[in-house]
């Protein structure tokens, strides 16, 4: 039952706007920074170690049943760019309606109650995992999973490139998400908001402001 409501959570498919978002790749694809399935491994290595870790670790702690107050504000403080925190909040909030319908409960209609225009979405995410009877290292997972894997379905799109070759690109980080999902959960159990991890990536973050600004672009982020 557990890895089932892991595997729904964490499918392409759950209605959650991800789609929608390339994760900071349209504008790497614009910069000539990803031309290949070479570049795409090197920009999904480097995103899963900075913002991929800082976001697992926050759903790990919403899992862990850390207050989802702090974990919001530790959110904002871990994001500066403004475009991303307005694209975490859209797709906490779009989330939030899935997992509301997929698995009803009270922790997550606080906090829908408590955000009315979206919490960050690893927040979220790992609140709706709590709901669904996971744990912080199934939440941490799941993250680890969705910030490769939107960039690489993408990459896809952007490019042209071979999904096999983005497919293949997603297994062979499967170890480094393992790896990053592990950190994630461990800091999580210490069960204070500061242990969290806060590494950043200032190039995804300008990149943002600069995407934001674009009058024509195929991706919200």
């Amino acid at each position: 039952m557990t890895l089932s409501a892991l595997l729904v959570l964490a499918d392409g498919r759950f209605p959650a706007g991800g789609h929608a978002h390339s994760g900071g790749a349209e504008a790497a694809v614009k910069a000539g920074r990803i031309k290949d399935a070479a570049d795409l491994e090197s920009f999904c290595r480097g995103r899963l170690h900075t913002t991929g870790l800082t976001s697992a670790g926050l759903a790990a702690g919403a899992a862990h049943g850390l207050d989802p107050y702090e974990l919001d504000a530790a959110a904002d403080a871990r994001t500066p760019s403004a475009a991303l925190r307005a694209a975490a909040r859209r797709l906490g909030r779009q989330l939030m309606r899935a997992a509301r319908a997929t698995w009803p409960s009270p922790e997550l209609d606080a906090l829908a109650a408590a955000f009315p225009r979206g919490a960050h979405q690893p927040v979220v995410l790992g609140t709706a995992a709590r709901a669904a009877g996971l744990g912080p290292g199934e939440a941490a997972h799941c993250v680890a999973y969705e910030t490769v894997g939107g960039p690489a379905t993408a990459a896809v799109r952007l490019l042209g490139l071979d999904p096999y070759q983005a497919t293949a690109v997603l297994a062979r980080l499967a170890p480094e998400m393992d790896q990053v999902a592990e950190r994630a959960t461990a800091a999580a159990r210490q069960g204070v908001v500061d242990a969290l991890p806060a590494a950043s990536a200032p190039l995804l973050d300008l990149t943002a402001e600069q995407h934001a600004a674009w009058p024509v672009r195929l991706f919200a982020s």
